[in-house]
């Protein structure tokens, strides 16, 4: 017998305001903050949302794409039907390239190098998923090291991954066996606790425009 999940999240209330980076009739690039879901959740205490605030002013606001609870930085917003349907088919075909700023525990021994770790759904652990060879979605991570940290010992990482699993970055950096600090679902208690936030930051998109096709790169500093 099949059990269903029942997901009791509540997200704390989220204070931080969203800023819009650049705009035309055609979409939004925002600056989501740390701490606020992409879409509302099922449970109605999770309204609050990137979706629910942007549709009060943008009646016409799709989601593309979505970052983490805990993940802060640059999301692309459709603002039209054609939008919409251009930049699904361009995250289909892998032609929209994103690039992430990361703070993981430890230091990373290499400079840069890459992770080719399938993933898959854990029903054991919801939410959490979990690397699996034999069951998992392919999934590939570049990372090229930043920065090495003494206090706490840790590493700057740019990441570009060349997939879009949900908790990609998170998996891999855990797979790789630096996990990013403050992640509440993989690492471990001391990784965790070593921040007040997720260490993550959506810090670059590029993509082609929808009706000019023309390419844009957009660019949002991280916070940390």
């Amino acid at each position: 017998m099949v059990h269903p999940i029942i997901d009791n999240f509540v997200a704390p209330e989220c204070l931080q305001k969203i800023d819009i980076l650049c705009r035309d009739e055609h979409f939004l690039l925002i600056n989501k903050p740390s701490g606020l879901l992409s879409l509302s959740g099922k449970n109605p205490l999770n309204k609050d949302s990137v979706h629910f605030r942007l549709v009060q002013d943008f009646p016409t606001a799709n989601l593309v794409h979505r970052l983490d609870l805990g993940t802060s930085g640059i999301m692309l917003i459709a603002l039209s039907k054609l939008a919409n349907a251009n930049f699904t088919k361009q995250f289909q075909m892998q032609s929209v390239f994103k690039t992430y700023v990361s703070i993981v525990a430890g230091h990373v021994a290499g400079d840069h190098g890459q992770i080719n770790m399938p993933i898959a759904k854990d029903p054991l652990l919801f939410p959490r998923l979990k690397t699996c060879s034999v069951n998992g979605k392919q999934a590939q991570t570049y990372y090229e090291v930043l920065e090495r940290i003494q206090r706490p010992l840790s590493s700057r990482i740019r990441y570009q991954p060349q997939t879009g699993r949900t908790h990609q970055l998170r998996i891999h950096s855990q797979h790789m066996g630096h996990p990013i600090l403050g992640c509440d679902l993989y690492g471990t208690k001391q990784s965790y606790e070593a921040a007040s936030r997720l260490m993550l930051h959506a810090e670059t998109l590029e993509f082609d425009h929808p009706v000019s096709g023309e390419r844009l790169l957009s660019e949002c500093s991280s916070p940390f």
